[in-house]
């Protein structure tokens, strides 16, 4: 079975460093709450607000 290529995955802006961000087999089941590209952006945006 072929995977899908990368430019056609779907994408998000991270809220915290403005930077795209593109789907993960590991966020599979919940892309739709998946917020932050990273563990790190995601501690700097709970840490300042």
């Amino acid at each position: 079975m072929q995977g899908v290529k990368k430019q056609q995955l779907p994408e998000k802006i991270c809220p915290v460093c403005q930077r795209p961000f593109a789907w993960r087999r590991k966020w599979a089941r919940d892309w739709a709450q998946v917020v932050y590209c990273s563990e790190r952006c995601r501690r700097t945006r709970v840490a300042s607000a």
